[in-house]
């Protein structure tokens, strides 16, 4: 697979015009979501292309938004419950089928300077024809314990980057770890064992892998995926996705559970 197909961070722009009004019935709205991520279960109006769901994450003042395809970030403004987006940043994969209309209309959503309102663990978003009730991910989702669950690797984090790829797509890296310790799983192209040392949220990987060879975007891949796992890694585990961050080198793993 061609190594432009790779998704690397982008710089668009996203204009969010107009003034929000201020307060709401928490008083702090912002603190309201911030921290938090939510995915779609409905959509009313102007369906996602190719079904998503559509996930919005909120963390320090900004957002994560993917609903299927290509994941964009960026500064979010929440005041007033009102949507206002900053300058994103977004991956650049292709997209197959259906599946390639959902960057636009999740870009046309929020251009929109949606209106959102938070009732519990439900999130409703209203703009551009399309009003999504989405939960707390937590809830829909609760954390997937870090042993005895199949990881499938889902991005490469380099040190100025979130990449995806189609390669990484159909040759799905993955990790078992089990309660003893001891790791099993692919590399990509090759099969990899040995064992992780677990200390609260630091895991201090030693790993071994066969040695066959594969196509060069294949071993690429590989070699990116054994790079995040040499040694020291930090893990968050956020419903049921493991972010891996390695001490040493700031590579690192974004992993959804099978």
């Amino acid at each position: 697979m061609p190594a432009t197909r790779a998704g690397v961070l982008l710089a668009l722009s996203v204009l969010a015009v107009g003034c929000s009004a201020t307060g709401s019935e928490s008083g702090t709205p912002s603190a309201a979501l911030m921290g938090h991520s939510f995915v779609s279960t409905a959509v009313s109006g102007t369906a996602i292309p190719g079904g998503g769901p559509l996930t919005l994450s909120f963390a320090d003042g900004r957002i994560s938004a993917t609903s299927g395809c290509n994941t964009m970030t960026g500064p979010v403004d929440l005041q007033g419950n009102t949507l206002q987006v900053g300058e994103l940043a977004s991956t650049l994969m292709a997209c197959p089928g259906d599946t390639a209309g959902a960057d636009g209309w999740q870009d046309g959503l929020l251009r929109s300077q949606p209106t959102w309102t938070l009732v519990g663990d439900t999130l409703t978003v209203k703009g551009n024809g399309s009003t999504v009730t989405m939960l707390d991910r937590k809830a829909a989702h609760p954390d997937k314990p870090l042993t005895g669950t199949t990881w499938i690797v889902t991005a490469l984090l380099r040190p100025d980057a979130e990449v995806r790829s189609a390669t990484l797509d159909e040759n799905r890296p993955a990790l078992t770890i089990t309660p003893d310790g001891k790791v099993s799983g692919s590399a990509g192209c090759n099969t990899l064992t040995g064992t992780a040392a677990i200390d609260g949220d630091t895991v201090t990987f030693q790993l071994a892998t066969t040695r066959m060879a594969c196509d060069p975007a294949v071993m690429d891949v590989e070699s990116q995926v054994l790079q995040a796992l040499d040694g020291k890694t930090k893990a968050t585990i956020d419903s049921d996705e493991l972010t891996l961050r390695n001490s040493g080198n700031n590579t690192g793993l974004r992993l959804r559970a099978e």
